[in-house]
């Protein structure tokens, strides 16, 4: 595969991924995925900042797509309903990319460092989701807690979606967690 090829981000991260998976993250330089990809490390470079970047390349589409849900959502919404419908619809970009997602989280499961970054990423979620809501008019604290309790759902849904070996939806994930989380809170 030339250099000249198109799609050489989605080259690196596919030959990253596959490296990753096959040596470990710490033990796969930056030349080795360049090469796999066809590509020279300068080329990395234009695309990502580092190896772990990989990774985690998509956070800033994944903070706007739930930051314009959110925006979008009926004035009448309550906080919770606005994030839940923005997490939700997550679900359907996530069911995409279902076998890369589930690639992904394995080698960020095996390193301590990616699974700081990727609490780092969630907590950079939460706090999009807050302004979203302090921009609606939520006051604090309820916009904090209701985009903190939609993290929490996002994450328990989809430790729950790859942890599942069938092919689990994960938008419906999602809506059954949000109940559980309403029903557990209506009890209380």
């Amino acid at each position: 595969m030339g250099r000249w090829e198109p799609n050489a981000r989605g080259r690196l991260a596919d030959a990253a991924l596959d490296l990753y998976i096959e040596r470990g993250y710490e033990q796969t330089t930056v030349a080795e995925i360049a090469r796999r990809a066809g590509l020279t490390e300068r080329t990395f470079f234009r695309h990502f900042a580092d190896k772990r970047e990989v990774l985690f390349g998509g956070s800033d589409a994944l903070r706007e797509h739930l930051v314009d849900a959110v925006t979008g959502a009926p004035e009448s919404a309550a906080p919770i309903d606005a994030i839940a419908a923005a997490v939700e619809s997550v679900g359907v970009l996530f069911q995409e990319r279902r076998e890369s997602a589930l690639r992904r989280q394995a080698v960020i499961a095996a390193n301590a460092e990616l699974l700081e970054r990727e609490l780092i990423k969630l907590a950079a979620l939460s706090a999009a989701l807050a302004g979203a809501l302090r921009r609606r008019g939520v006051p604090e604290p309820a916009a904090s807690l209701a985009a903190e309790a939609g993290i929490a759902v996002f994450k328990i849904s989809f430790e729950r979606w790859i942890g599942d070996p069938g092919e689990p939806d994960l938008s419906r994930l999602v809506r059954e967690s949000f109940h559980e989380l309403k029903a557990v809170t209506a009890g209380a």
